[in-house]
């Protein structure tokens, strides 16, 4: 019997039309229903090239349901080479033209042949969600986009973190880790946000490392890169945010790719003694803050459920409870997620559920005992559960409905900081004064 999703946290595979957006010059056509696209284009955050409510759309119809849709894709996609001036057109396909049979590669193949920057992915929803198709549509532009470099450029790392303005602190982590590597004097190349784009994307093949800090999503088309360009990849599942995680993490880049430890230490302990110096400023406020909770939970995706819990353990001393996965990470990736939260300082290990039930999580949550005003991190979803138990609620993950993020970051040693920002001050509005 089907299962009525409540709370949803993620969207269709259709949805990773936010991963062309977030490519400056790049734009997706999409091949699929009015609906889908009014749907998929009412989100937050923009895009590289075009607003997210301008795109090509073959609108299927009845007709094409009954007659195909190939012919009305054609000269969709025909009338947008005249009409956009874009670098690269990405092609995807929704559930009702998977159903119905069309061929969008063939469509696609026949501008390609042109010498058309014209490139295809496989996108139907009932395949999988955005997360999923994000790691398809990065492998359909590689796979078919791309051509190998007539050298290696020395020290050029391509840097892939998150899921573009589906994570919404994406761009804020993505330049804050960029700075990091660069400190180490690597040369990050990324594909998207403002001053990236195709001209960067061409220059993929030429890389000497890919770097990949994710749990799972992204996986797929950095091992595409190693299979096709012969690219060595370095996959760290955890999101560094603060001094233990952020140094681990460089550390681990530096033996990767061979940098100079002394060097690789003297940029970690120069980051450091900044992050401690602010910490024993404000270490009165977190010691004596007593409505807060020493007790945590995370509803959030694979990315930040691991790299939060990491966090508030490692470097605050806070004890987790059973953290929730609401991504619907597929099943070959869960154990080693699962191994993570095992891997905890002073020997503390997390329980993690994966589970997309927005009101089996509720209840979950409100069997813990958090010996005090729980503190919970996830989606506006959460907010709810947070006001029933009178506990400390910060918004960290998709959606995001209350508040505006432009370009924070909650990645690297300042984004550790940043986030016990919005912790402390969420505990601190709640004192009576």
């Amino acid at each position: 019997m089907a299962k009525i999703l409540d709370q949803p946290r993620y969207i269709c595979a259709l949805g990773a039309m936010q991963t062309v957006q977030s490519i400056p010059g790049a734009i997706p056509i999409l091949h699929a229903g009015p609906g889908c696209a009014a749907k998929l284009c009412n989100t937050r955050g923009g895009s590289g090239h075009f607003s997210p409510n301008i795109f090509p759309c073959s609108s299927l119809s009845e007709k094409e349901v009954v007659f195909g849709g190939a012919d009305k894709l054609h000269s969709t996609i025909e009338n947008a080479l005249k009409v956009i001036d874009a670098d690269l057109y990405v092609v995807m396909s929704g559930c009702t033209a998977e159903i119905i049979g069309d061929d969008i590669g063939e469509i696609a193949g026949e501008f390609q042949q042109q010498g058309e920057p014209v490139v295809y992915a496989n996108t139907p929803g009932f395949k999988g969600n955005n997360l999923l198709g994000h790691d398809w549509v990065l492998t359909s532009i590689f796979d078919q986009f791309l051509k190998p470099a007539d050298h290696v450029e020395k020290g050029q790392v391509n840097l892939f973190v998150g899921q573009p303005l589906y994570d919404p602190y994406w761009l804020g982590n993505l330049r804050e880790l960029e700075k990091l590597l660069a400190e180490l004097g690597l040369k990050p190349n990324t594909i998207f946000g403002f001053g990236k784009g195709v001209e960067n994307l061409k220059k993929v093949p030429a890389a000497e490392f890919n770097i990949l800090v994710a749990p799972w999503s992204g996986l797929e088309s950095v091992q595409l890169l190693e299979k096709k360009f012969g690219t060595p990849y370095l996959h760290y599942s955890v999101l560094p945010i603060g001094a233990f995680e952020t140094s681990r993490f460089l550390r681990a880049v530096g033996d990767f790719t061979g940098i100079d430890p002394k060097l690789v230490e003297r940029v970690t302990a120069q980051h450091e003694a900044e992050y401690y110096y602010y910490i024993e400023r404000y270490a009165d406020t977190f010691l004596e803050l007593r409505i807060m909770s020493k007790r945590f939970v995370t509803v959030s995706d694979a990315q930040y459920a691991l790299a939060v819990t990491k966090f508030l353990t490692n470097d605050l001393g806070m004890f987790p409870t059973k953290q929730f996965i609401t991504d619907d990470t597929p099943q070959q990736y869960r154990e080693q997620i699962e191994n993570e939260f095992k891997k905890l300082n002073y020997g503390i290990e997390a329980e993690v559920e994966f589970s997309t039930d927005g009101h089996h999580i509720d209840e979950e949550i409100e069997k813990e005992d958090f010996g005090g005003l729980p503190l919970i991190l996830g989606s506006s979803w959460e907010k709810g559960i947070a006001d029933k138990l009178g506990g400390h609620f910060v918004n960290i993950s998709y959606p995001v409905q209350e508040r505006l993020i432009i370009n924070s970051s909650i990645a690297g040693y300042s984004g550790g900081l940043k986030l016990l920002e919005d912790i402390y001050t969420v505990g601190m509005s709640k004192l009576v004064l």
